[in-house]
This record gives C-alpha cells, structure tokens and sequence, in this order.
C-alpha cells in the first residue's frame, strides 16, 4: 500500500495512494532506513483505518499523539489525520503583534489595519494552513475592490507577506502564501511639488510667530521631517561654532541611524538665531516643547498635533496654490535644491534616507533645470561650431604646409612664393658665394 523511495543523500520519500485514489508523498527528509520502515508501516494502517472505517489501533494511535508536530503537520496535509494545535488567522495577528513591542507606535497601527484586515476576510477561526495563492490572491482583489489607494494596497500586502513569513518561522506554514502576491505602487510624482526659495519666503512672511518661521524653515532649508525632527530638535544641538546641526530622527534610530549632522545652512541660520535669541530660560527645544510636543509624541507616534492645519492657513495667508503633503514636499524640495550642487550620496547623508527614495521619492524636475540644461545646448552648439570652423582653418592651413614642404614640382614652388611676404628671386634662397659667377640656365 505504501513504498519508500531513496533519493541522493539518504534522503527519504513516502508513496502511497490516498483514499480519494490520488497519489500522495511524503517526505522524510534525511533519515535511517529502519525509522523509514516504521513511519510507512504507520502510513499503511491509517490508510487501512481510512479504508475500513475501523478505529486505529493503540500502538497507531499513541504513536500518531507522540510523533513531532512536522510531521504531524505532513500527514494532516495528506488527509491521514486531523490537523493538529492549527494556527489561526486570529492566533498569527495576535502572535505577530505580540512579538514586536518593540516596534514604533505608528508601525503598530499599520499592523493593527493589516490585521483587522485579515481577520475580517478570511475570518478569525480560519486556518492558516487553508490559505493557498488563489486565496491570498482573493484578499488583494477585496483590497482593491474597497478602492484603496495603490500605494495602500501596495504596503498592506507588504506587510501581510511579512506576517505569514513569521508563521514560517514557527513551521505553522511551509510556504508563504502572499509570496509573489504584489500590487503595483501609485506613481508618486502625482503628489510631488516643488515650492520655490521665492515661495518658501512667502510662507515665512505670512507665518504668525517666530516659531512657525522657524518650523518651515527647518523643513523647506534644513530638510527635517516635520513633526518628527523638527520637534525633537534640541538647542543643545545647535553647533554655532562649527556650523553644524545634529537632528534626532526617531524614524531611523530603530537602524541605528538615529542621528545624523548637517550643515547649518545660509538659508536656515537666520531662522535659528532667531530661535534661540526667543528661547526662554529653562527652554531644551528649539521649538517650544510644551507647545505640540506632548500632542505630537503620544500612544499613536508622532501624529495628532494638526500641523498641517495651521501650516495650510499659511499657504492660504501667503497667496500660494496649496499642494499635496505640505511637509514632505518642502522636505523634498530641499533635497532637490541639494542634489544640484552637491553628490547625492553627501546629500542622503544629510538628509536621512537612501539614494534609491530619494531619487523615486523626493528629488523632483524643475523648470529651471530645463532651461539651465537648454542653455547649456546653445553654447555647446556654438563651441562646436568654432571648434568646427577652427579645425576647417587648420586643415587648410596644414595642406597648404604640406605643399610647401615638397618642393620637387614647380607648381608648388609657385605656392611658396605666392605664400611668402618677399618673394623669392631668381639667384635662389641662399646668398651669393664672392667669387663664384651665377651660373642659372636661361630657361
């Protein structure tokens, strides 16, 4: 009923012929030959007791409950048992979460959406041994059909992939059922904008205080993620002497990059100068920090303060067109300002995020660029149009030499003396020897 196939290695197959009248394997792995035997003679008497209806026997029977949960697994996925301590969809989320308190407060609610997200599709008591590719393939269809955005629906799969990799972990699943199971990201130039040094002074002008002066241009000139960095700037931070400025980033710290140095650019230095002359006696940020830290760094990670809102009244205030992600895109616009006179591996330096996001993410086209790059083509054009004409000069002018230097043909005897300020009499080039009569053929 069933037979052991040996394969390179000592590895070790099981075939057999399940009830339904398929063919079924199971792999053993590396093992002796005798624990094999074993394992198929078991094999046969669950096949028996499938067949006949009849209960196992006690040795079957206490040696299916001793066995290992691999290989209990194995032999419930070929139909010869029941499924054993089967994971959840609900038992993986809480396990998951569980295991990751280490995790930023924003991040946890990201999963916290992923989760309910699952549960609510697939159901909580459902197995996760159940979940197959047409499946996973079936949740990113109801994504989609609750119109998320691409970018959503490109993250939240993202992490559904990195929650059933953890199911792996615990050989609750073999395989990864979102494995391959993608959506394409939305186009983010759709939400780019670059706001111009001109506009950035208009928002400056328009803003209420000093603190808002300073908080844009921390973003637009220093290329702080705001409110993160920008709240966590202390004024111990500020190196006036060297000219230099260490940001806290609480985004990167969980990589080891929790801080970075930049520059205490001209554009940004006055703005904290300003800061720190308004700074009050006992005062550790460069912002206020009883003003929107409290709000901005609670349970849910640094959202809730509503920057936005009073920076979108200084858009309105300033006579601009607002623009989407009014934070990011300053940040953004700085980086783009950077990578034109500096390596843009100094500038991600600088600003904290990698070559390939900032080329996808935030270094943006402008007009200028266009017309500096068109300017450029005009003077090349005419550089290699002298050059051109140069060359065209030289060549006739190195012919011409070359004329001159074969003096053998009479022809070109007439093109030197035609070339020469003084032209060449008959006598010859050279002087007259005293005491020697010309003797020049008359013809």
């Amino acid at each position: 009923m069933a037979s052991i196939a040996r394969d390179p290695g000592g590895q070790k197959r099981i075939l057999f012929v399940a009830p339904d009248g398929r063919r079924k394997v199971i792999r053993m792995g590396k093992m002796p030959l005798a624990d094999a035997r074993t394992v198929k003679h078991r094999i046969e008497s669950l096949l028996a007791s499938k067949i006949s209806g009849h209960p196992l026997d006690n040795e079957t029977a206490k040696w299916v409950r001793d066995i290992p949960d691999v290989l209990a697994g194995k032999l419930a996925r070929a139909g010869l048992i029941a499924e054993r301590n089967a994971m959840t969809i609900d038992g993986l989320t809480q396990a998951f979460l569980a295991a990751n308190p280490q995790a930023k407060p924003a991040t946890l609610v990201v999963w916290g959406q992923v989760a309910r997200d699952l549960r609510k599709h697939f159901g909580e008591e459902c197995p996760l041994r159940s979940i197959g590719r047409i499946e996973a393939e079936g949740f990113r269809q109801g994504l989609i059909q609750r119109k998320l955005a691409a970018t959503t629906i490109h993250k939240r799969l993202q992490f559904t992939r990195q929650i059933f990799a953890y199911a792996i972990r615990f050989d609750w699943i073999e395989k990864n059922p979102f494995e391959g199971v993608k959506h394409k990201g939305g186009d983010p130039r759709k939400r780019q904008h670059y706001v111009a040094v001109e506009d950035t002074q208009k928002l400056i002008d328009a803003a209420p205080n000093w603190v808002w002066r300073t908080i844009i241009a921390l973003a637009r000139h220093g290329g702080l993620r705001c409110p993160s960095e920008v709240l966590s700037l202390r004024l111990a931070d500020l190196d006036w002497e060297r000219g230099a400025v260490k940001v806290i980033s609480p985004k990167t710290e969980g990589h080891g990059q929790g801080i970075r140095i930049i520059p205490m650019f001209a554009q940004l230095r006055p703005q904290l100068e300003e800061a720190w002359e308004m700074a009050e006696e006992g005062q550790i940020h460069v912002i206020p920090e009883h003003l929107y830290l409290p709000a901005a760094n609670g349970p849910r990670g640094w959202n809730g303060c509503n920057l936005r809102t009073t920076l979108q009244k200084i858009v309105d205030r300033a006579g601009l067109e607002p623009w989407p992600r009014l934070f990011h895109n300053l940040r953004a616009s700085c980086e783009s300002d950077l990578a034109r006179e500096y390596p843009i591996t100094t500038v991600c330096k600088w600003l904290g995020n990698t070559v390939s996001i900032a080329a996808r993410h935030y270094i943006q086209v402008t007009d200028s660029d266009f017309q500096k790059a068109a300017q450029n083509g005009e003077t090349t054009a005419q550089q290699v149009a002298q050059k051109a004409a140069q060359s065209g000069h030289e060549k006739h002018c190195n012919g011409l030499h070359k004329k001159q230097q074969n003096l053998a043909f009479p022809e070109e005897y007439e093109a030197l003396r035609t070339c020469t300020y003084v032209p060449v009499e008959t006598s010859g080039l050279e002087p007259p020897t005293p005491g020697l009569q010309s003797r020049c053929s008359p013809s």
